[in-house]
C-alpha cells in the first residue's frame, strides 16, 4: 500500500498517459488564446501530440497566448477531492516561486482543507524549476513512493535535488521573452534581426535568467552541449530530457550531439502550452540532475 500520494499542477509537462500510469493527482492550469481579436480559454490537459503541435501553429499564425497562476479555488477543489478520496499524506509540486507564487496559494488551500479533514497532510514543494525539471521531481517522488519510502524522506530528498537540476534553454525568438518582460523591446527587435539565440538557465534562487547567447540555433546547441562536461550526473536518478516547442529537427540534433559526445541518450519531449507561451515556437532545452548545485 502506498504511504503517500503524489500531486502536481500541469506545469510539470507530463503527458496524460504518464499521469495515469504513475497515479498522479493532477490539476490543470488554463490559458487564453487571442486570434484575430477572438479570445478563447483552454485547459492544459492535452491528450494527443497533435494538440501540442496545433498550439504552436496557432502562435506562428499570430495568436497571442496568456497564462495565469492556478487560483485558490482550483487548488481548494483539487485538494478537497484528494481528501474526500481518502488521501491522508501527499506531496504536491508547483512551479518555481521566482516565476509564480503558486506554492503560497497551494499551502493556504491545504490549510483550509485541513479544517474539514484534519488528517489531510500535504507537503507542497516549490520546485525551483518548471516543465521537464518539475516533471523530474514528480517522477522521483513517484519512484520513492513505489519503493515504500516515507513522505518526509521523499520531501527532504526532492528539496535537496531541486537545487541540482541543471537547465539549458535556447529560445528561438526574443519576441516572446519580450512579452514576458525578460528583455526590452529594442533588444528583442535587434536580436531577432541578427538571429541571436539567448541561452537561459535557472539560478540557485529558481530565477530564469539569460546565461549566454549565440548566433544561430546550431551554434547555441553546440554551446549547451559543451556545458554538460562541467557536471557529474546523479547516479541514483540519471534522468536527462530534451524538450522542444515543436522543433523536432533541432531536438534530434541536440540529442545526437549529446549521444556522440557523452554517450547519453536523452528522451525527447514536447513542451506544454503554459511554459511554451513564454518561450514561443521552435525553442528547445535539456535538463539533467547533477551532483553539483547550480553555478549561478
Amino acid at each position: 500500500m502506498e504511504k503517500f500520494a503524489v500531486s502536481s499542477d500541469s506545469t510539470c509537462d507530463l503527458y496524460a498517459s504518464e499521469i495515469k500510469d504513475m497515479n498522479i493527482h493532477f490539476v490543470s492550469l488554463v490559458y487564453t488564446m487571442d486570434i484575430d481579436d477572438k479570445l478563447e480559454e483552454y485547459t492544459d490537459n492535452y491528450t494527443s501530440y497533435d494538440q501540442y503541435v496545433e498550439y504552436y501553429n496557432q502562435l506562428r499564425k499570430g495568436g497571442v497566448s496568456k497564462t495565469s497562476m492556478l487560483n485558490y479555488a482550483a487548488h481548494l477543489e483539487h485538494f478537497t477531492a484528494m481528501a474526500e478520496a481518502g488521501v491522508t499524506d501527499a506531496i504536491h509540486f508547483t512551479i518555481s516561486y521566482a516565476l509564480s507564487p503558486t506554492v503560497d496559494v497551494a499551502r493556504k488551500a491545504v490549510a483550509e482543507v485541513q479544517e474539514t479533514y484534519p488528517n489531510f497532510n500535504c507537503l507542497c514543494v516549490e520546485s525551483h524549476t518548471t516543465t521537464i525539471g518539475q516533471g523530474m521531481l514528480v517522477r522521483i517522488a513517484c519512484d520513492m513512493r513505489d519503493k515504500g519510502k516515507e513522505l518526509q524522506e521523499t520531501f527532504d530528498y526532492v528539496e535537496t535535488v531541486k537545487h541540482k537540476i541543471q537547465h539549458f534553454i535556447i529560445a528561438d525568438s526574443l519576441m516572446y521573452l519580450r512579452r514576458g518582460g525578460r528583455v526590452g523591446s529594442a533588444k528583442a527587435i535587434v536580436g531577432t534581426m541578427l538571429n541571436i539565440k539567448p541561452v537561459l538557465t535557472f539560478t540557485k534562487e529558481g530565477k530564469l535568467e539569460k546565461y549566454k547567447q549565440a548566433s544561430g540555433m546550431k551554434t547555441a546547441i553546440k554551446n549547451v552541449v559543451d556545458e554538460y562536461a562541467n557536471y557529474t550526473v546523479n547516479k541514483e536518478y540519471p534522468l536527462i530530457y530534451i524538450v522542444h516547442t515543436d522543433n523536432v529537427p533541432m531536438a534530434e540534433l541536440l540529442k545526437k550531439s549529446l549521444e556522440e559526445k557523452y554517450g547519453v541518450s536523452p528522451e525527447i519531449r514536447i513542451m506544454g502550452p503554459i511554459i511554451g507561451t513564454h518561450v514561443g515556437p521552435n525553442s528547445l532545452a535539456y535538463a539533467f540532475i547533477s551532483n553539483e548545485e547550480r553555478p549561478i
